[in-house]
């Protein structure tokens, strides 16, 4: 057990690694640092000098993957791919390009977003193997057929119709919850009602069809 879940580490962190360097490759394939230093100064015409300070100040200054002109390991960690990339294996994601803490940023969001991520799992987890259970032994009856089309009706509709017509629904029309917004504390429910529900419901049609395969 413990040399397979090793293994799988490892076969994760070599997936992570892949990802990152196709993710680099294509990125830099669009967009060269000059042409991020232009759109970001902004204006039609910038200066070589600007253009400069602005890679300077952000790590830029450097080939991307490869220095001809250091000795040594300094080809290869005085670069734009090493700078970038290394310190995201200790969770510094460092700053974005407007000058922001990208480690701030994620910090600021996480608490909205594990108040909404964390119950729709758990609960779409138990309505799905509940619905699934109640298809399994509903098989070959009109109601389980029921119960399949309405699983294959909900994964055909976009997700986005959904939160479209909640909004309108509960919030402008009945004037339930609020159309967006989050607060902590004991007002958090009200602003996390219709979006978990709205979670649980889209992924009920696949989840639940998965399931019952599985049973």
């Amino acid at each position: 057990m413990i040399t397979y879940a090793i293994r799988r580490l490892l076969y994760a962190a070599a997936v992570l690694i892949g990802v990152n360097i196709i993710t680099f490759a294509l990125f830099f394939a669009v967009n060269t640092p000059d042409d991020m230093a232009r759109m970001s100064i902004g204006g039609k015409y910038v200066t070589e000098e600007a253009i400069k300070d602005w890679k300077a100040a952000r790590g830029y200054d450097v080939p991307l993957v490869f220095n001809e002109e250091k000795e040594g390991l300094s080809k290869v960690t005085e670069t734009v791919f090493w700078r970038k990339s290394v310190p995201l294996l200790v969770f510094d994601f460092g700053m974005s390009e407007t000058g922001k803490s990208i480690n701030h940023e994620i910090a600021q969001r996480i608490g909205p977003s594990l108040a909404l991520a964390i119950p729709s799992f758990i609960l779409g987890l138990i309505a799905s193997i509940a619905f699934a259970l109640a298809l399994v032994a509903l098989r070959g009856t009109k109601t389980g057929a029921a119960g399949i089309a309405f699983s294959i009706g909900v994964m055909s509709v976009s997700s986005l119709f959904y939160v479209i017509f909640g909004q309108w629904l509960f919030a402008q029309t009945l004037r339930l919850v609020p159309v967006s917004g989050f607060m902590t504390g004991l007002k958090m429910p009200i602003f996390l009602l219709v979006p978990v529900f709205i979670a649980v419901l889209t992924s009920l049609g696949s989840d639940a069809l998965f399931y019952r395969s599985i049973f």
